[in-house]
């Protein structure tokens, strides 16, 4: 066996799992508690262990990607709110981030304020098509270097002002990366060069600045934020498959969803996205959770009118409770009902809102019909009957309410062995073995 361990290191929850490259199937897995109390390395180090023994194995390459600390923050600014900031704000959730702040317009005095009030680890400046107007993002950087701006900076617009703005940044001693524009012609979106570079500037400046672990040795170890691994599990996914596809992650803070759809000539006709179409989108719904953000998914599943008459008090409080205590375990099948009420409620409104286009920003929201693969994760999900699970799924792929049109023919799964991340993780270098572990663990019945 040629033997590759795969490593989610979560806010919570380290999981590993052990793939034979080889024959592209699972060997191993684990998890153990995030340390992040103390050093991430010691719970990641435990799961590992866990996973691997038996095996008999040494020296063994670890790809890791984490979203412990609260994963990658990102701010967009852009020339003005419905093209180039959306267009950025799109390509930011592409690269693994929680977009967390959008600015628009020449910024000022109380912008910047707002800048910094967001905590962002990255900023994502954008503005202006190739050969179109370079006043607005030529302020903005200007604005950010007089300010004294440390926090990294991935410049990603105009590209006739590129050398020009990021000289200037560097300049005045702000880490800035230059990156293709992410929109060079109206209705043209190009994400690639941007993600890679927010994922670069990720790993240099932000897994080493959130002081997860002493020492170097955590830093070296991680290749992507996670959500941006698990994008890129989904994209191979949708490749073996040959067709398109959706993952909803109800996670405990966030339900996180994930698209895969095939280009049509919407990219190209009348009615196009000026701000252009992410065909491999992938959206973040903050309010939705099954812990921190359980109070969150039973306002918004009233505000939708999900909920049955009379059940809206008792759900409350009980969200409320998980709310409160995030390391909450359900450990009787009362409980366990409550959970897998709110990841239903939590998948629904998250799948409504992107395929609305609320979440993603498109005008004529994202056209689901055609998947054909709905993809469960989550640790509510992998840990509940497989009953209950298909439950869960059911009532997404048969929210007729929603105001979204519903896939027409999509086999329901639940990546049980959390195969997705894994497989992200060992694309660039062993896609083929990706591609076949996808195959066996989230197969269609």
């Amino acid at each position: 066996m040629t033997l590759a361990v795969c490593a989610d290191v979560g806010s919570t929850y380290t999981k590993v799992a052990v793939v034979d490259v080889a024959a592209g199937v699972l060997v191993g897995a684990a998890a153990a508690p995030t340390t992040v109390g103390s050093d991430v390395l010691h719970g990641l180090d435990a799961a590992v262990t866990a996973a691997t023994a038996g095996l008999g194995v040494r020296d063994v390459p670890w790809y890791v990607c984490s979203s412990a600390g609260g994963g990658l923050r990102l701010a967009v600014i852009g020339y003005e709110p419905l093209v180039t900031a959306q267009a950025g704000r799109r390509v930011g959730l592409s690269a693994g981030a929680h977009v967390v702040h959008t600015a628009a317009g020449r910024l000022g005095a109380a912008d910047l304020t707002a800048l910094r009030a967001a905590r962002c680890d990255v900023v994502l400046l954008v503005g202006g098509t190739d050969g179109g107007d370079a006043d607005t993002i030529t302020h903005n950087a200007t604005r950010l270097a007089r300010a004294r701006w440390r926090i990294p900076v991935v410049y990603a617009g105009n590209a006739d002002v590129r050398a020009e703005l990021t000289g200037l940044l560097e300049a005045a001693g702000v880490p800035v990366t230059g990156a293709d524009n992410v929109l060079p012609r109206i209705g043209v979106l190009a994400p690639d060069s941007a993600r890679a570079a927010i994922r670069a500037v990720f790993l240099r400046h932000v897994i080493g600045g959130k002081r997860l672990s002493k020492g170097g040795r955590f830093a070296r170890l991680v290749r992507a934020a996670t959500p941006d691994a698990v994008l890129t599990g989904v994209e191979v996914l949708a490749d073996t498959i040959g067709g398109d596809l959706a993952v909803v992650d109800v996670g405990g803070a966030t339900t996180d969803v994930y698209s895969v759809l095939t280009p049509d000539e919407r990219a190209t006709g009348p009615g196009r996205e000026v701000a252009g179409s992410l065909w491999r989108a992938r959206t973040v719904e903050g309010d939705l959770g099954m812990r921190w953000s359980a109070p969150g998914v039973v306002r918004a599943a009233a505000e939708e009118r999900l909920l049955a008459a009379g059940e809206a008090e008792t759900l409350a409080a009980a969200a409320a409770r998980r709310g409160t205590d995030p390391g909450f375990i359900a450990v009787d099948d009362a409980e366990r009902a409550v959970d897998a009420r709110i990841a239903a409620l939590a998948a629904t409104v998250a799948l409504r809102r992107h395929a609305r286009g609320a979440a993603t920003g498109e005008r004529a929201g994202r056209d689901l019909r055609d998947v054909r693969l709905m993809v469960g994760s989550g640790g509510v999900l992998r840990h509940a009957p497989p009953d209950a699970a298909g439950r869960v799924l059911a009532a997404v792929l048969g929210d007729y309410a929603g105001g979204w049109p519903l896939p027409r023919a999509a086999d329901a799964v639940v990546d049980v062995d959390y195969v997705l991340a894994a497989a992200g993780l060992l694309a660039e270098e062993h896609r083929a073995a990706a591609g076949t572990l996808l195959r066996h663990h989230l197969r269609t019945h």
